[in-house]
């Protein structure tokens, strides 16, 4: 701000001065005796007050002008903190807007996302009923009852992405021996697919939230699962450099389409796998991203269709000079 741009906005200010100042010369100059008298200076007074009121309701009408075209948001601001306090209105109104928009795509996210899960979940349940007019298979039924927890689990933890800065506790936690707990849960479906687990390694610890972390792999092994053919093999391993720490879960299921590829974390996306083979709601790996970059991680994909896909969750070495401390400290 330069004293230069404040003038115009005084612009006003200074023609009433000058022209007061014209006046009173003027007065004193044609004043046919040459000396200061009381009449003269009220006479001076008179038509300078005269030119000031002119000037107040001159003002006056601009200030109305203005107020009346704020509402068409096209208006030439008065002064300068009049400038200066549109720009910041205009700002204000322009984030407004930002945020309405944001409180709308949620809100239509999670319409259509409640639309998929009740659309989803009842399928299992009519699969459930079929199985009770019928000889229960008790293979079916824990897949048709484990597929309904999965939906579950999603739906809630989808309810808690917005607050998830209050639900959760970053420590340091075996990943080998939680993905071993979700191999556990599933082994059924590995048993009645005949597919191989291989878990190469013996442990690796990690900071993170192990209640998240856990859904996070169920998210990526069920997914591995769901598209690995009967037969098929599905492996655990970890890497480490000196930058980061990864969980690897590979498989050598149908794969996925280097067009789709870029998409799979996408909420809602199915891409081709989801729609010819198996129904699905395009949300796992949509949180299963989601939650691993609030907890400061990231997950990453490669595959080849027909031959393999690969799950990569991307973990920072140990950063936090807390549990450091701990850690040395029990030692």
């Amino acid at each position: 701000m330069t004293f230069l741009r404040y003038l115009p906005y005084e612009k006003p200010y200074i023609y009433l001065y000058l022209i007061a100042f014209l006046i009173t010369a003027a007065v004193f100059f044609t004043d046919s005796n040459g000396t200061l008298a009381w009449g003269t200076f009220f006479y001076a007074f008179s038509l300078s007050s005269i030119v000031l009121l002119g000037f107040l309701i001159y003002r006056y009408q601009q200030n109305v002008r203005v107020i009346r075209q704020m509402k068409n948001e096209e208006y030439d601001s008065l002064s300068m903190e009049g400038e200066f306090a549109k720009a910041y209105i205009d700002e204000l109104k322009r984030e407004h807007i930002r945020e309405m928009n944001q409180i709308q795509d949620k809100k239509n996210e999670h319409y259509d996302f409640i639309v998929s899960w009740f659309h989803e979940i009842k399928t299992p349940i009519a699969v459930l009923r079929l199985l009770e007019q019928t000889d229960m298979d008790a293979n079916s039924l824990r897949e048709e009852i484990a597929k309904i927890e999965n939906y579950v689990d999603q739906a809630l933890y989808y309810a808690k992405l917005d607050s998830f800065n209050q639900d959760y506790a970053i420590q340091n936690c075996d990943i080998i021996q939680i993905s071993k707990k979700i191999v556990k849960a599933h082994s059924k479906t590995f048993i009645s697919k005949k597919i191989r687990i291989a878990i190469q390694a013996d442990s690796l610890e990690v900071q993170t939230d192990p209640k998240w972390l856990e859904f996070i792999v169920n998210q990526l092994l069920t997914n591995s699962l769901k598209y690995t053919e009967p037969g098929g093999e599905i492996t655990i391993s970890v890497f480490e450099t000196p930058q980061e720490k990864q969980l690897v879960i590979r498989d050598n299921g149908i794969g996925i389409s280097q067009k789709d590829l870029p998409r799979i974390y996408n909420r809602g996306f199915t891409g081709e796998n989801g729609r010819m083979y198996t129904k699905s709601t395009g949300m796992g790996l949509y949180l299963a991203q989601q939650l691993s970059n609030k907890l400061g991680h990231y997950i990453s994909c490669t595959s080849e269709v027909g031959d393999f896909t690969q799950y990569i969750i991307h973990f920072p070495q140990d950063s936090d000079p807390y549990l450091i401390l701990q850690k040395t400290h029990d030692e």
